[in-house]
């Protein structure tokens, strides 16, 4: 998909809108000329407000909007009244060029226009004269698929910056726009929107938010008739032949073949001819948008002139120098170099994680580009000096083979988001922070950089939501003592990135093996993450015992962890694909092992906080720090030693196992997937 073409049938769908409803403006008014994101209002002629008799909620009219596929945002109801007012209105980055929704302080006749329409399938539903039943289950399914997200936004505004900053801000989305089209051939999409039924916006805003025509949401996902296409396409991948994805074994096979180290390599894509396999290098495979990115970053780079900005700058520099040349690691070493002190800015740009493909094997491109929040300091200067002390313990837990050694990564920083592109940009959720490089000498060496996305799922709908849905499964008291403030949940996801740079960590070899061939990319991933967030868990206590914390900030921590793991748990073990989905395989086998240890209990009489439940979970504090250090000491033990068997075990006790453990699963599951997961999407103004 282009995200900036225009929408004819998003058009065409408001103006019919329009023409049916009391409080359109005249028909004959024609639609606003399309504006870019951003473009200055006064570029469009504004048009008194329109009376609306049935005016929308805010949760209605967000819902709506991403129904009918607008870039539509209501932001909040600022003076209460009700009704939303032009200067409560966002536009999210979208596929389409957007028209303007507010001119010189007032709506135009394309916001208008827009919100008749929501009035109207509001009150008479979608349209559905005309369709087969199959058509009507597979639309109706389309936005059950949609309603199990809620719009979650992250603004920032730029119009104030520097124009320097502008003009970097502007080829980097441009950079986003073709790296959204690097994943789309990745991800085997490309070309499939142009099948979705003009008169369907749903499946276009499916299509857009889930990045291709399958489902997601876990109430959704296994549902045959869910698709936003009417032929429903089978999910095969863009990085393998579609010939090899016939056989669900496929990764095994390609494990199993003695070229498996060059055709799984990350940095390829596996082509079939004739007859034989072979791995084609990213910069050949995507040549055309991999150019075109380079020239934009370089662009970038050329508008720098800010002494402040040298390091960013170089990383530009090498990293449209690898869009040419698949030189990855080149690009690493000034990416490492950045941090909270020398540059105002984060990106990162290039193909790295493996999690969204079938065998975790073929890293997939993404953009993302933050701002740096000046915050991360103060936990870096109390987390610096005891780094080595970290590594040393994770080394006494994971037992030999395994030998403490010189960590050298950067502790995390924070960073604000401005947008997430390509494999980084997800459906519902999402991912609160990241370590990287995943391959080569910066990993290798101890020397990569861990970021915490602050701002992510951070605004008050996100925060109100999670604390709803927690409400519903665990005690009166339980909830109490847990706090949903971004500096707490911001704390644990710091000590989970920070988890994964110690201990067995990448590059780790048991008999010359790496973890991937030990264990098979899901299954690696999985124990990787497992790792990290045990990690996350035990460290809490050990640094109140440090003195570093305080002891009843350890308590939040340990307890928002928990909440994190009821969460993913909740969305289930598999995806629609049958792909096992490492987080909440790792939240189960957690929730299972802290229950065992009698540091979590359920109540089965009593009701949840919610006052209407029965049945609720506790954390028994007490207990919690030495089962978080057992169940740390399992798994690390696990990975030092390559201990495939033994992970094997863990999986078939908490994830696939049946038992009073998968009962209660259910009953997280059910709960919740009562509130729709969020779904960010990005308003960039300048």
């Amino acid at each position: 998909m282009n995200p900036t073409s225009p929408s004819a049938p998003l058009l065409a769908l408001l103006a019919a809108a329009c023409a049916a409803a009391v409080s359109c403006a005249p028909a004959k008014a024609p639609a606003p000329p399309a504006a870019a994101p951003g473009a200055p209002a006064a570029a469009t002629q504004a048009a008194p407000e329109a009376p609306r008799p049935d005016p929308l909620t805010r949760p209605e009219l967000n819902r709506l909007a991403v129904e009918l596929d607008l870039p539509l945002f209501w932001i909040a109801d600022r003076n209460g009244s009700g009704a939303v007012d032009p200067d409560e209105i966002a536009t999210p980055w979208h596929h389409t060029t957007p028209p303007a929704w507010v001119a010189s302080g007032a709506f135009t006749p394309a916001f208008t226009s827009a919100y008749a329409a929501m009035t109207r399938i509001k009150a008479e539903g979608h349209p559905r004269a005309g369709l087969d039943d199959a058509e009507k289950r597979r639309r109706d399914a389309v936005l059950a698929e949609l309603a199990g997200g809620r719009p979650s936004l992250l603004r920032s505004d730029f119009r104030e910056a520097s124009a320097e900053d502008r003009v970097i801000v502007g080829h980097l989305l441009k950079v986003a726009e073709l790296i959204e089209q690097i994943h789309a051939k990745q991800r085997g999409t490309t070309g499939m929107a142009e099948r979705i039924p003009p008169d369907d916006p749903a499946s276009r805003a499916l299509f857009w938010r889930n990045q291709g025509p399958w489902c997601e949401q876990p109430k959704t996902r296994d549902n045959p008739d869910c698709s936003a296409l009417p032929d429903r396409p089978p999910r095969l991948t863009g990085v393998y032949p579609a010939r090899l994805q016939q056989d669900k074994k496929f990764c095994a096979a390609l494990e199993a073949r003695p070229d498996q180290k060059a055709l799984l390599s990350p940095f390829t894509v596996v082509v079939e001819e004739g007859g034989a396999l072979k791995a084609v290098p990213y910069s050949q495979a995507y040549r055309p948008e991999m150019e075109a990115v380079s020239r934009e970053l370089r662009a970038a780079a050329d508008a720098i002139q800010s002494p402040g900005e040298a390091a960013f700058k170089a990383y530009l520099l090498a990293a449209a120098q690898a869009f040419l040349d698949d030189r990855w690691e080149l690009a690493d070493e000034p990416w490492a170099k950045m941090n909270a002190e020398n540059s105002a800015w984060y990106l990162r740009v290039g193909p790295d994680e493996t999690y969204w493909e079938p065998c975790s094997r073929k890293a997939g491109f993404h953009v993302s580009f933050a701002r740096i929040n000046q915050e991360s300091l103060v936990w870096q200067r109390k987390l610096d000096p005891v780094k080595a002390d970290m590594e040393a313990a994770f080394a006494e837990l994971a037992g030999a083979p395994y030998k403490a050694r010189k960590v050298a990564f950067h502790l995390p920083d924070f960073i604000d988001i401005v947008l997430n592109a390509g494999e980084s940009r997800a459906a519902t959720g999402g991912t609160a922070g990241q370590s990287l490089p995943n391959w080569g000498p910066v990993a290798t060496e101890g020397r990569g950089r861990t970021v915490v996305m602050a701002n992510f799922l951070q605004d008050d709908d996100s925060r109100a939501a999670l604390r709803e849905a927690t409400s519903s499964l665990v005690c009166k008291a339980t909830l109490e003592g847990m706090s949903f403030e971004r500096s707490v949940a911001t704390m644990g996801t710091v000590l989970h990135e920070a988890a994964h740079n110690l201990g067995p960590a990448q590059g780790y070899k048991v008999k010359g093996k790496t973890d991937d061939e030990i264990f098979g990319g899901p299954l690696a991933s999985m124990l990787e993450e497992l790792k990290a967030q045990t990690g996350a868990l035990y460290f809490a206590d050990w640094l109140a015992q440090k003195g570093v914390i305080d002891p009843s900030l350890a308590r939040l921590i340990e307890a928002r962890d928990i909440v994190w793991a009821l969460g993913q748990a909740g969305r289930g073990m598999y995806t629609a694909g049958g792909e096992a989905r490492p987080y909440g395989q790792l939240a189960a086998i957690q929730l299972g092992s802290l229950l065992d240890a009698g540091a979590l209990a359920f109540h089965r009489g009593e009701v949840a906080a919610n006052g209407e439940d029965k049945g609720c979970f506790s954390i028994q504090a007490d207990r919690l720090p030495a089962a978080a250090e057992a169940l740390a000491r399992t798994v690390l033990g696990i990975k030092a030693r390559g201990d495939k068997a033994g992970l094997l075990r863990l999986r078939e006790a908490y994830v696939d196992g049946d038992g009073a453990w998968k009962t209660l699963r259910g009953v997280i599951e059910e709960r919740m997937q009562r509130m729709p997961f969020g779904s960010v999407v990005y308003a960039i103004e300048r």
